[in-house]
C-alpha cells in the first residue's frame, strides 16, 4: 500500500520539463520562460468544459475529487513530501548551486486539475515561483550579454569621455601608450567637464612618470590649472612643489611653502618657520607682508607672556576687573590693536604693547587707528578718552581753517592739535618755536618724528 502511495506521489510531482540551472547560457533564459508558460497553460487545458464534467472523479484512495476529505489528504501529503524534499536536498549538498526548496502551501499540484467544488482562491505555479520565499533562496538571474557592452575595452578616447560625462563606468587601463593617454586628456579638456578632466589627470598621475607628466602639462594650460588646484585641495604638497619648481614659478613655490605655517600649532615653531620664509623668493609686496607677519607674531608672544604674568599675579587692576577671555597669539593685526587699546592704552610708545607703537610699526592708517581705539575705549566706558579722540580729530580740521595765525596757534595748542601747530611753525619758518614745541609732544611719537624730519630738511630757509 505504501509503495502504491509513493508511486502516486512520484507521478504527480514529476515533470517532463528540464530544471533550470544558472550555468545555462543567456539564450536558455527563454527556455525557462517557455517552461513556466507551459505549466501555466495546464490550467487553460483542464479548464475547458468537456463532456466528462458529468462524470464523478475519484482519487486513488477512492474519495471524490474536490471533497473535504480529499482536500485534507492532498494538503497533508504535499506538506510531507515538501519537508522530505528539503531534508534530502540538505543531505546531498553536492551541487554548486542550492536547489529551489519546495514551498509549503495549502495547494498541491493535484489542485491544478479541476474538481467539482474547487476552492475560489486559486494559486498558479507562476505565482508560486514569484513568491517572496523563493526569492530569498534564488540569486539574481545573470544579465544578458548585450548589457556587458558598458564594460567593453574597445571604446575610443572620445567615446570614453562621452560615457564618463554621462556617469557611465569606464576603465581607463586600456589606454597604455603615452599617445593614447594624451589623446584621452585632450578629449577630456575639449569636453569642458571639470570632473572628467580631474579623473583623467588622476589616472595620468598614477601611470606616468612625473617628468613626463609635467612636460606634457606644460603645453596644456587648462589641464595644468586643474592639476594644480587638485593638488592644493588634496594637500599633496610635495608633488605640488615639484611641479611648480619644474615650471619655474618661484613665487608660487614660496607662497606654497609659506602656507605650511597654518599646519604648525606650536607658536615658537611657527615663529621660526615664518622667520625662515622671509628669505624665500617672494615679490616685494609679499616680502613686506611676510615680514609684518613674523614681527606681529613675535610681538604677540612678548605681550602674551607679560600679560599672563600680570593676570596671574593680580598686579594689574584692569586685568582683575576685565579678565582676558582669549589669548592674543595668532590674532590679526586689528584684533591686536584693539587688545592694546583695551588693556594698554596709556602706555608709552616705547613699549611693545603700546597702541601707538603698533600704529607706528605696522603703519596703521589714522582712520583705522581711531575707529579701533574708539571701539575699545567705549567698551570700557572711558568717555574722556573717547572725547579726546573725537575732539582732536574733528577740531584739527576746523582749526586749520582759521586764517589768523596767532589765533590758530592758540587754538591748536589749547586742544593739542599737534599737526596744526607743527605745520604752522613750518610755514612761518620759525625754527626756534618748532624746536621748543618738540618738548611738548610725546617722546618717540609720530609728531616728534615729523618735527625732526622738518628740522633736518635742508631745503627750508629758516628765519631764525
Amino acid at each position: 500500500m505504501s509503495r502504491a502511495r509513493a508511486d502516486e506521489e512520484e507521478y504527480w510531482h514529476s515533470s517532463k520539463f528540464r530544471a533550470f540551472t544558472f550555468d545555462d547560457e543567456d539564450d536558455e533564459l527563454s527556455q525557462l520562460k517557455e517552461s513556466k508558460r507551459a505549466v501555466n497553460s495546464l490550467r487553460d487545458i483542464v479548464d475547458d468544459d468537456d463532456d466528462d464534467d458529468d462524470l464523478e472523479r475519484v482519487s486513488w484512495s477512492g474519495e471524490p475529487v474536490g471533497s473535504i476529505s480529499w482536500s485534507i489528504k492532498e494538503t497533508a501529503s504535499s506538506s510531507t513530501s515538501s519537508l522530505e524534499g528539503q531534508d534530502s536536498s540538505l543531505q546531498k549538498g553536492s551541487s554548486s548551486y542550492a536547489a529551489f526548496p519546495k514551498q509549503v502551501s495549502s495547494y498541491s499540484l493535484s489542485s491544478l486539475f479541476k474538481g467539482r467544488n474547487r476552492l475560489p482562491s486559486f494559486q498558479s505555479l507562476s505565482n508560486a515561483l514569484s513568491d517572496t520565499g523563493v526569492k530569498n533562496y534564488a540569486p539574481e538571474l545573470r544579465r544578458p550579454k548585450a548589457e556587458y557592452k558598458d564594460y567593453s575595452s574597445d571604446w575610443s578616447p572620445k567615446d570614453t569621455v562621452k560615457r564618463m560625462q554621462r556617469g557611465k563606468v569606464c576603465s581607463l587601463e586600456r589606454f597604455r601608450s603615452l599617445q593614447d593617454k594624451l589623446v584621452l586628456l585632450d578629449e577630456a579638456v575639449a569636453g569642458h567637464d571639470g570632473n572628467v578632466i580631474t579623473a583623467v589627470l588622476i589616472f595620468l598621475k598614477r601611470t606616468l612618470r612625473r617628468e613626463i607628466l609635467f612636460r606634457e602639462l606644460e603645453v596644456r594650460q587648462v589641464a595644468l590649472c586643474h592639476l594644480i588646484h587638485f593638488l592644493k585641495e588634496t594637500g599633496e604638497q610635495k608633488l605640488l612643489l615639484d611641479l611648480l619648481r619644474f615650471l619655474d614659478r618661484t613665487e608660487e613655490v614660496a607662497l606654497s611653502q609659506y602656507r605650511e605655517h597654518l599646519n604648525i600649532q606650536d607658536v615658537e615653531k611657527r615663529r621660526e618657520f615664518l622667520k625662515g620664509c622671509i628669505g624665500l623668493p617672494f615679490s616685494a609686496e609679499d616680502t613686506s607682508h611676510i615680514q609684518d607677519h613674523y614681527t606681529l607674531l613675535e610681538r604677540q608672544i612678548i605681550i602674551e607672556a607679560n600679560d599672563r604674568h600680570l593676570e596671574t599675579a593680580g598686579q594689574s587692576e584692569i586685568f582683575r576687573k576685565y579678565p582676558r577671555k582669549a589669548s592674543i597669539l595668532n590674532m590679526p593685526l586689528v584684533t591686536t590693536l584693539f587688545y592694546s587699546c583695551f588693556y594698554h592704552y596709556t602706555e608709552a610708545e616705547g613699549t611693545f604693547s603700546s597702541p601707538t607703537n603698533l600704529k607706528k610699526t605696522f603703519k596703521i592708517p589714522d582712520k583705522q587707528y581711531v575707529l579701533t581705539a574708539l571701539a575699545a575705549r567705549a567698551k570700557l566706558r572711558a568717555w574722556d578718552d573717547v572725547d579726546a579722540l573725537l575732539t582732536t580729530k574733528v577740531l584739527q580740521e576746523y582749526v586749520r581753517l582759521v586764517e589768523d595765525v596767532e589765533t590758530r596757534l592758540n587754538l591748536a595748542t589749547k586742544y593739542k592739535c599737534h599737526d596744526v601747530v607743527i605745520e604752522t611753525y613750518r610755514d612761518l619758518k620759525d625754527r626756534i618755536q618748532l624746536t621748543a614745541y618738540k618738548c611738548k609732544v610725546e617722546r618717540g611719537s609720530a609728531e616728534e618724528q615729523n618735527i625732526n624730519s622738518i628740522l633736518n630738511n635742508t631745503q627750508i630757509r629758516w628765519k631764525n
